[in-house]
């Protein structure tokens, strides 16, 4: 198993639920529908990521090489695509949209998150049969 995987994961999905909860119960208080949707997207993309980084976890354990990418690749694109709308949803519903050029960090981090699945993809095919799971 791989520690630090299974733990960021585990981290991920736990604060996932707290930020749809807030969202849910606060944020649709002073969000506009558009920004509450947009904050349920980051939240649904770091649960999804946080259960990849679960699952790679546990692939780790049977094929500890080539990890070290991958989670990588989650970790920061969750930050970026993730933690970036969390901020431009804050920023636009105080009317301060700021900070210029943050939005390019969503769409960085949605490529690392698809390069972190397309290099897991590569390690399974070219796995040999006994070693992908």
């Amino acid at each position: 198993m791989h520690k630090s995987s299974l733990s960021l994961g585990i981290f991920f999905a736990m604060t996932s639920v707290i930020l749809g909860a807030f969202g849910a119960h606060y944020l649709k208080t002073i969000f506009t529908p558009e920004l509450l949707q947009s904050f349920e997207t980051g939240v649904k993309y770091q649960m999804y990521h946080g259960l990849a980084l679960i699952a790679l976890g546990i692939y780790a354990g049977s094929n500890k090489k080539g990890i070290q990418p991958i989670f990588i690749s989650f970790l920061l694109g969750t930050l970026l695509f993730s933690g970036s709308i969390y901020i431009l949803c804050m920023l636009k519903s105080n009317l301060q949209i700021g900070l210029g050029g943050l939005g390019i960090l969503t769409p960085i981090g949605g490529i690392a998150l698809i390069v972190g699945w397309g290099i897991w993809l590569v390690q399974i095919i070219k796995s040999p049969k006994n070693e992908a799971c």
